[in-house]
Parts: structure tokens; sequence; C-alpha cells
């Protein structure tokens, strides 16, 4: 019996979005009026796969100009042996940064595209561990009012969310009364998470964490100090109360990059975001990773994505649904998932990630290809 040849990856486009936000928004160490997205098509034998990225539209011509001739013509049903031909190619661009974002949201296209050509849903393509993911709400924005964040935290808490995270940092003499807001607005029985993205010193992380243990009971304290500060990260780590999990990796753009912060023993929880870190095939390995360590892992952002890949993730403790980006993904696909009591569960009627682009996305175009 001669076996069928496998299909191949017939074409790779990417096109850029600007989705402006409700409001300005700010966490710790910037602002922001609006968040862009790149969106990657992988065709092959009649079927299209989806990828995305937040990400500047610079990553669709990297796409375009640089990794879609390497992806083409390869084997569709085998994403990671693409994903080693985009690490070679990118290599003079650096793993990092930009080319990381367009290796992540072709990957994930490819990985979607693959799901789609044995028609089952994305998570049951990956080596599925789990049949959903369980999310924490994350908002809480340092340009909100005490009333916007009560409103917000307290609405994912009564949609059976089991945490919640908000942003702190920028005007901290203030972050006593935020915290202490949120915390009367989720009631005990809620996990209370604050993000620093990175806007404390470690003497400084230190004594904010004392103070929200003690406080109001936060259990979560993510990027108190910057990610590149590894040896700050591992001090805060060190010495933070008993009870409190620092967390850190979203920017980490490769397997390096989060052996990297394991090894300084930087985290009591690993991150990573799927759109940043090379991809669902990256994300894997980090899994791994993290198995060998003991080491809970928590992804994040990219919701919709997350859903899939995170049902194949043995490590994963939760994950986070960002309030820009469940937001975003609603407005440019449709299939987008609704979280259930906390979770978002794939829709296994739905092959690959379940995702298409909405019709009327053009009119969030910007830049190359949109």
């Amino acid at each position: 019996m001669i076996a069928a040849a496998a299909p191949r990856v017939q074409a790779v486009e990417a096109g850029a979005y600007a989705i402006p936000t409700e409001t300005p928004e700010s966490d710790g160490t910037l602002e922001w009026d609006s968040t862009d997205v790149v969106v990657v098509h992988a065709h092959a034998a009649g079927h299209t796969g989806l990828g995305y990225t937040y990400c500047h539209p610079a990553a669709a011509q990297v796409v375009e100009s640089t990794l879609a001739g390497v992806v083409e013509g390869a084997d569709a049903l085998s994403p990671p042996a693409a994903w080693a031909r985009m690490q070679v190619q990118s290599r003079q661009l650096g793993h990092a940064g930009i080319a990381a974002m367009a290796v992540s949201a072709v990957d994930i296209a490819l990985w979607d595209l693959k799901a789609r050509l044995l028609d089952v849903c994305l998570a049951d393509a990956l080596p599925r561990f789990r049949d959903g993911v369980p999310m924490y709400g994350s908002g809480g924005f340092t340009s909100y009012s005490l009333e916007q964040i009560v409103q917000q935290l307290r609405g994912w808490a009564e949609r059976g969310f089991a945490g919640v995270k908000m942003k702190v940092g920028r005007d901290k003499p203030a972050d006593a009364e935020r915290v202490r807001a949120a915390r009367d607005a989720i009631g005990g029985h809620v996990e209370l998470m604050v993000d620093g993205n990175g806007a404390y010193t470690p003497t400084e992380a230190l004594a904010w964490a004392e103070r929200f243990a003690a406080d109001v009971g936060v259990t979560y304290f993510e990027e108190p100090v910057s990610s590149q500060d590894r040896d700050g990260l591992a001090h805060v780590r060190a010495h933070a109360p008993a009870g409190l999990a620092v967390a850190a990796g979203e920017y980490a753009w490769s397997l390096p990059d989060c052996q990297a912060l394991l090894d300084a023993e930087a985290v009591d929880i690993l991150q990573a975001d799927v759109s940043r870190c090379a991809g669902i095939t990256s994300l894997l390995r980090i899994d791994g990773l993290c198995q060998a360590r003991s080491m809970p892992f928590s992804a994040h952002c990219v919701p919709a994505v997350i859903a899939h890949a995170g049902c194949a993730m043995q490590t994963l403790v939760h994950a986070e649904y960002f309030f820009d980006h469940q937001r975003i993904e609603r407005m440019l696909f449709d299939g987008t998932l609704e979280p259930e009591a906390g979770r978002l569960t794939p829709d296994r009627s739905r092959p690959g990630l379940g995702l298409e682009l909405r019709r009327d996305a053009a009119r969030f175009g910007r830049g190359r290809g949109a």
C-alpha cells in the first residue's frame, strides 16, 4: 500500500489590525489607547489555518518577507518541522521581540491548519491532558477609578472565576486603597493577584509584598521587578512572605529564556505567552521544562488560543482571561469561546481553534497586509 502524500503548505499571508481600547489604559510602567494585532493565514489542501499575535504591524512584514518562503512547501501535518525552519531563517533578525512574535503567529496558524486538515479541534490535535483551562479575570488597570475596578473585578467573581488580577505600581501610595477596594468587592473566597509590570525596585517590591499579603491576602505578585532583572526577581522570591508566589515570564521569547528564569530561581510560577514565546511548538516544550522542575505554569493572555494549547499542558494551573484580549478576539473573530464557571473549554465540534476572521475586520486595518 502506498501512503498518500502529505499535504503541503501552499501559501502564508499576514494582515495587521489596530483595535482602540474602550478607554485609555495603563499599568505600572506603560500607557496605551490601542492594541495592534497581526493575523496570519496558512493554506493547504483547501483548508486555512489562523494564527495571531499582539504585536506591531512590522511582524506582518517579517511573516511575508522572511518566514513565508521557508514555510510554504512544508508538510502541513508537521508544524514543528516548519517551526525549526523558521528558527533558522530568523537567525539574523534575532530570536526575540518582533521576530519571535512573527514566528508565534505562523506556528499557531500551522497548528490550527493541521487540526482542520484532521477535522478535529486543536486541543485534540495536541497531546490533550485536560478537557478545559481554568482562567482568572485580569484587568484592573491603574487608569481605572475605584468604581471601575470594583465593577470589573466583582463581575468576574460573580461569573465564577476563582481568581482576579489587577495592575499596581503607577501611583504606589494609592495602591493600598485600590487593593482594599478590590478585596472588598470580590470577597474572601476569590484569589486576589497583583501585577507590577516591573514598576518596583527589589526593596520596594518586598515592602509592598508584605503589605499586600498582610492587608488583603494577595497570593500572587507578577513581575514585581523587571523580568530582565533575574537577580532582583530571585531576591524578591527568596524574601517574600510565605504564601505569596512570585510570577514572571510573559516576555520570555524562547525556551532558553524560560530556562534562564528557572536557573536563577527567580519565580514560584513560570509564565509564558503563546503569542510571544515562538508559538505552540515552543509552549509544549516549556511545559516539559516545568515538569522537570515540578514548577507550576500560568499562561499569559491570548485566551482563544490558550483554551486549546493549555489543554496539552500538564503543569498549567491557570491562564489569564485578559480584558483587552478577550474583547479584541470577539471584535476580530467569529467563534470565540465563553467562560463557564471560570473555565474555557474547547468546542470539540469545531475544527482547529474554531475561529474565523470577521468579514468586517478590515475596518481595523493598519500597516502591511491589512
